[in-house]
C-alpha cells in the first residue's frame, strides 16, 4: 500500500490478550502514549479481540478517548472473514503472527506479565509511524498490508 498524506487517518486495529494486555489484566507499557500519539498523528484506533467485545478493559485503563470502537476479531480465515465487515484494518498488530502474516501489520512480542523494561509500544508506533511515512518498514516483523 502506498503511503499517502500525513493528514491520512489510518484504521489501526490492536489486539488486547497479550498485545495490549498481560495475563493479569496489567496494561502493557508505554500503550496509553503510543495510542495518544498515533491518534494525536490522525489515525483511527481500533480494539479487537477473539474473546469478545473488551471495553470494559478499555474503560478500566481509561484509553476509551482514544479507541473508535472495540469489535469482535475473527479467529480463523481472517481475510475473509474481515473481508465481510463493515470496518475494515488498515493495518492489525497482534502477538499471533498468522493474523499480521494476513491481514498486514506488525507482530508484537507476547505480553504476559508486569515488565517495566518492555518498550514495546516504543518499537510498534516507531514501524507504523514509518509505514504511514513510507508505505513500507524494513523492521522484520511488519508485514504488508493484504487487500481482502
Amino acid at each position: 500500500m502506498a503511503a499517502i498524506s500525513n493528514n491520512a487517518q489510518y484504521k489501526i486495529f490492536f489486539d488486547v490478550d497479550y498485545t495490549l494486555l498481560g495475563v493479569d489484566g496489567s496494561l502493557r507499557p508505554n500503550a496509553r502514549d503510543a495510542l495518544q500519539r498515533l491518534v494525536d498523528d490522525g489515525h483511527q484506533i481500533y480494539v479487537w479481540s477473539g474473546n469478545g467485545i473488551r471495553w470494559r478493559d478499555i474503560r478500566k485503563h481509561e484509553l476509551e478517548s482514544l479507541v473508535v470502537d472495540c469489535i469482535e476479531k475473527p479467529v480463523t480465515d481472517y481475510a475473509n472473514a474481515v473481508s465481510t465487515m463493515d470496518i475494515k484494518p488498515d493495518l492489525v498488530v497482534d502477538d499471533h503472527l498468522e493474523i499480521v502474516a494476513a491481514l498486514g501489520g506488525v507482530w508484537a512480542r507476547t505480553y504476559y506479565f508486569p515488565n517495566s523494561k518492555d518498550n514495546e509500544m516504543e518499537d510498534i508506533f516507531r514501524v507504523i509511524t514509518e509505514w504511514a511515512q513510507t508505505g513500507a518498514s524494513d523492521d522484520p516483523r511488519f508485514r504488508a498490508p493484504s487487500r481482502y
